[in-house]
Formats: C-alpha cells, structure tokens, sequence
C-alpha cells in the first residue's frame, strides 16, 4: 500500500485547509491529489503557513466570499490569482432579526441553515457555473474558500466531487470531515446564543441534503443540474476528469 499525502494540512491561520484528492470514483479511478484544495479564507495566514501553501504550488484561489467579507481578509500569497465568485451571505443577518424579534433558536438556526443551502441552487448558481468554467481552465492547483471554508465552499466541494463521479457516500463523508478540522475563532456573530453559533459552526447532513433537494425540485435530478445549471455537458465532464483524476 503506498502512501498517500495528507488530506488536511493544519496551518496556523487557515483552518479547514483540506485536499480533495484520493477519493475512488464509480469508474474506478481517483481524484488527483494536491490539485484541488479547499479552506477557509486565506487572509490571515503565517509566514511559515505561506511557505507550506507556496510548496503547494496553488496558483488560483477561488473566493466565494460576499463584497464586505473580502475586505476583512486579503489572499497573503501575492503570486496566487484570486477569482471573485460571490455568494452574499444571509444566515447571520436573519439570525439576528429573529433574535431581535425574541423568536430565536437552535432549531429556528438549523432550519435558516438549511434554507441559505437551497438558496445556493435557487440563487446563486451562476457562481458555481462560473468556478467550473475556470476549473476547465486547468489552474491547479487551485484553492476554494468562503470566509470559514465550510458551507459554500462545502457545496461547491460536493458538485466537484460528483461532477467527477465520486460516489455520494464518500461525498458526505468529505462534507462532514469539516466538523474535525474547522477551528471557530472570534466571530462578528459573537453576540448570538451560544446554542446558536453551534449550529452555524459546524456542518450535519441535512444542510448539504437541503441544497440538493432544491437541485431536485428546481432542475429535476443532479445530472440536469450539472447539465443545464452548471453547463457541464458530455464533452465539458470528460475534460474534467482528464485534468482532476489519476488515469
């Protein structure tokens, strides 16, 4: 059995910062290592967390993040393009409504989770179309990210993985793998209940299963989706897997 590298890589100021590679796919081959990353937002990283990401050789980073949250952190590797595909976040705000209103909770929390998830596919398609067409371009490696690396960076993870035919069990196994390696830090939702700032620091199945069940209801399978949502046609998912699997 030979050795494969490791799939988290524990820097100092990312958290989350995870390869996509080594995963088996139903035709029998595997996603390629160390040519797809994803973290959290690469803003605050160390001197020495730089040297590891340089020895990555990461060229492109992918940044999900809404217009004031990249101005709370700028990429530290001055060599890597960052690509802008926003997605504004939702989830915080509506939070503090309902508790302004005296009507928050977990469940209420989990429940906003899940609907900010099926609001990727309802609204925010466009900037998932747009990561694979520069996927297509072949910049590994690469880097994705939002600001805590786990929830539109986990759905964008997941199409990846399925666009390449990764199975889904090992799919939600890559998704769930947040919850051992997310660090929550100081948080601008510090002034949420502490049962509250639980549900939206960690991930569970129900937010990934929400966001496709809206694939289903708005597209009708996952494969329309990546057909007609994210333009992934015959051609498009063959030149995928030629530059992010092994042969």
């Amino acid at each position: 059995m030979t050795d494969s590298p490791a799939r988290h890589l524990a820097l100092q100021g990312a958290s989350n910062f995870r390869d996509l590679g080594g995963y088996p796919t139903t035709d029998g081959r595997t996603t390629r290592w160390r040519h797809i990353f994803r973290s959290n937002h690469l803003g605050q990283l160390t001197a020495a967390d730089v040297e590891i990401v340089r020895a990555l050789g990461v060229r492109s980073a992918f940044d999900f993040r809404g217009r004031e949250e990249r101005t709370a952190g700028i990429c530290a590797l001055n060599e890597v393009a960052v690509h802008s595909l926003p997605i504004e976040p939702t989830v915080v705000a509506a939070l503090r409504a309902e508790l302004a209103s005296g009507s928050l909770t977990a469940a209420l929390a989990i429940e906003l989770m899940r609907e900010s998830y099926r609001n990727y596919v309802r609204h925010n398609t466009h900037s998932f179309r747009a990561l694979f067409g520069h996927l297509l371009e072949d910049r590994a490696p690469l880097v994705i990210h939002c600001t805590a690396g786990k929830d539109r960076t986990g759905f964008a993870s997941a199409l990846i993985l399925h666009a390449l035919g990764v199975a889904d069990d090992v799919i939600a196994e890559d998704y769930l793998l947040t919850n051992r390696h997310y660090k929550l830090g100081a948080s601008s939702a510090s002034d949420l209940p502490a049962d509250v700032l639980d549900a939206i620091g960690s991930v569970e199945a129900s937010y990934l299963a929400a966001a496709f069940d809206a694939v289903r209801s708005e597209y009708g399978d996952l494969e329309t989706y990546l057909r007609d949502g994210l333009k992934l046609g015959t051609a498009e998912r063959t030149a995928l897997k030629a530059r992010y699997l092994e042969p």
